[in-house]
């Protein structure tokens, strides 16, 4: 159960990181300047020869992401988890009380 737990801290810092690295880059020739062909913005964080920096760790996250997610739906339905409703249907009811009596 401890290992469940400690997947579901890692996907909650998994996801957060991913929404924080999809919000730092830039878009493909947007705004203004890619009306105009002003292409090439992207240069801060690109390798020479290959995918940008900052592309890779997004991809590394995603990966991250899905692997967490399909572990955590296989542990979820492994684990016998009781519903809300079983319980709720073992406490007893009392008799409805008529009012002047």
């Amino acid at each position: 159960m401890i290992l469940y737990y400690a997947i579901i801290t890692l996907h909650f810092i998994v996801c957060a990181a991913l929404i924080i690295i999809v919000l730092l880059q830039a878009g493909k020739s947007g705004g203004m300047a890619g009306i105009f062909g002003g292409g090439g913005s992207d240069q801060i964080f690109s390798a020479p020869g290959g995918m940008a920096f900052i592309k890779k760790v997004t991809v590394g996250c995603a990966i991250v992401f899905m692997v967490t997610s399909i572990t955590l739906t296989l542990m979820s339905s492994r684990v016998s988890m009781k519903s809300v409703i079983d319980q709720v249907s073992k406490i007893p009811v009392a008799a409805p009380q008529t009012p002047g009596k």
